[in-house]
């Protein structure tokens, strides 16, 4: 099959189509057919070597999610047959024809696996990070980064718990932050003042999705470290600050999320669809910071 790859760490320009060995399902696993693949900011920085991992000894294809056409079957899986579309976790990298997955869910009909596919990585993190801050009805939650693939959805979910969400974007964001139900304002210098103009009774909890070191802002709207989660952030252990770097995949949070897009209750946004050839121009406006969603690879 093809699928793009990489060898050694490096910018965009590392990243070329190779021919690779197709994958073969096994245990648990079903092998698909991939529609849409797409592009993370984790992938940028595996490709780019800024994981702390080792350099590669072969060659990588990158990838957490992908969407597509179940085309094998492996030991152990019950309720999933070939020809059924489905998106999940790649297991192996998902910039390919095809790709591995372990932890999946059904796509409905009518729900285009581009959209799909802005799912399992931003649900999956907005659900965990909100279980660790324990929002409540009625409490108000600073969400840094509203606008981006796991904040949106970190605010609707939030919104969908009874709480009231404040959500820093950039100035062309603010009316998308608006429509998914937070108070939208800008971030940078004042932030601490306008939050605190917008909230008076202060902000119970405080999810950074940035890494763009809002963090001593937050500690001062919060008065301490408390109720404070980064998902980006390395500096959060040198502050006091928790951080929270690993997934908790669950297939039927995964549906649960699937199906609440399909229905119109949870809304994702599609930066821009590009081929699967062109993963290094993807790789680069990932990297701009103003992709406007999710970047997505079709094959």
């Amino acid at each position: 099959m093809r699928a793009i790859v990489f060898e050694t760490h490096g910018g965009p320009e590392v990243l070329h189509l190779a021919d690779v060995p197709d994958p073969l399902a096994g245990p648990g696993q079903v092998r698909v057919r991939v529609e849409a693949a797409a592009v993370n900011g984790w992938d940028v920085k595996s490709r780019a070597g800024a994981t702390g991992g080792p350099a590669p000894t072969s060659a990588v294809v990158p990838g957490l999610e992908v969407a597509g056409v179940v085309d094998q079957v492996g030991d152990g899986v019950a309720g999933v047959a070939p020809g059924d579309r489905v998106v999940g976790f790649a297991v192996g990298g998902g910039y390919a024809e095809l790709a591995l997955t372990s932890v999946f869910a059904r796509v409905p009909d009518g729900l285009a696996a581009t959209d799909a596919v802005t799912v399992p990585v931003a649900a999956e993190t907005a659900t965990r990070v909100l279980r660790l801050l324990d929002v409540r009805p009625g409490e108000t939650l600073l969400v840094h980064g509203a606008s981006g693939s796991v904040g949106e959805l970190a605010v609707q979910l939030a919104v969908r718990r009874g709480a009231r969400v404040i959500g820093t974007a950039s100035p062309r964001n603010q009316e998308r932050v608006a429509a998914l139900g937070a108070t939208p304002t800008t971030y940078g210098a004042g932030l601490v003042e306008r939050v605190r103009a917008l909230a008076p009774d202060g902000v119970d909890a405080v999810l950074d999705t940035t890494g763009a070191g809002v963090l001593p802002d937050s500690i001062a709207l919060r008065g301490g470290t408390e109720r404070i989660v980064t998902i980006a952030d390395d500096a959060a252990a040198d502050l006091g600050v928790e951080a929270s770097w690993r997934s908790e995949r669950d297939a039927g949070e995964l549906a649960e999320a699937v199906d609440a897009l399909a229905r119109g209750d949870l809304v994702t946004t599609v930066g821009a669809v590009l081929p699967l050839a062109d993963a290094p121009s993807a790789h680069a406006l990932v990297e701009t910071g103003r992709a406007g969603g999710k970047v997505v690879l079709v094959p």
